[in-house]
């Protein structure tokens, strides 16, 4: 004798209801599931590109700061301590062998909650190298820096020299935009502060990316300029963003 074994009501009204729910979700619209995935991860805008970034996002009175090749144990602590005080972020393009030897000031960047870039290792001219040399030096950058900083975000690449060559496609393809700038006030070789704080105040342009430097030499004119130019600014209405993470 076969023996029938019957469902109990309350447990075939769940399974109504979970077969419900999934055809609800299958036949959701596009734009929807789109919507959703954008509500689960914030910000999230899509893969870098190749194209080279040198503006804020927004534009209007706005300025991003960015700093090459430290960190620096001379320069990068006090500028830290500008950023702070004036409660600006930036973003620091670093070199991989001043990471190396720097890792503490790396961790000190990250905490104070800027934004990584990578500079490469050695601050070469890559304009006339291979991808697969390129893909090599940016990796070890990367992997320096996570040294430093595990699980590091870095958004950005930059080239030294603003020497591209095919550097812009294969940052993109790492995950990296390549970025640019729009104002650079040539302090690699120091004129003066006043004179830092003058080409910053008058090369202000809306949605600018400023090349700064926090290392390569001396920079305690930069950091004093920084110091003066951000509330000169701010009271003319500025103020003082990332750049845009796409191109």
């Amino acid at each position: 004798m076969t023996t029938v074994r019957r469902r109990r009501p309350g447990r075939l009204l769940a399974l109504l209801l979970t077969s419900t729910v999934a055809l609800t979700l299958c036949a959701a619209p596009p734009a929807q599931a789109a919507g959703a995935t954008a509500a689960a991860k914030p910000g999230r805008t899509g893969p870098a590109t190749p194209d080279i970034v040198d503006s804020t996002p927004g534009g209007g009175q706005a300025l991003a700061l960015t700093f090459d090749d430290g960190p620096d144990p001379r320069n990068t602590p006090r500028l830290l301590e500008v950023l702070r005080e004036h409660r600006v972020k930036a973003v620091f393009c670093l070199w991989g062998e001043h990471v190396r030897q720097h890792p503490d000031l790396v961790r000190r960047i990250a905490r104070d909650g800027h934004t990584l870039c990578n500079h490469t290792m050695r601050h070469d001219d890559m304009s006339t190298w291979s991808a697969a040399d390129i893909r090599a030096d940016l990796r070890a950058t990367n992997a320096a820096i996570r040294d430093a900083v595990p699980r590091a975000r870095i958004p950005y690449f930059r080239a030294p020299y603003g020497a591209w060559g095919q550097t812009p496609q294969v940052a993109a393809d790492m995950g990296m935009q390549p970025l640019g700038w729009r104002l650079a006030v040539e302090d690699w070789e120091p004129p003066g502060t006043g004179e830092l704080v003058r080409r910053l105040e008058e090369g202000a342009a809306p949605g600018a990316v400023v090349l700064l430097h926090d290392g390569g030499g001396d920079r305690s004119q930069t950091v004093d300029a920084v110091d003066q130019v951000i509330p000169r600014l701010q009271a003319q209405g500025w103020h003082f963003t990332r750049p845009a993470r796409r191109g």
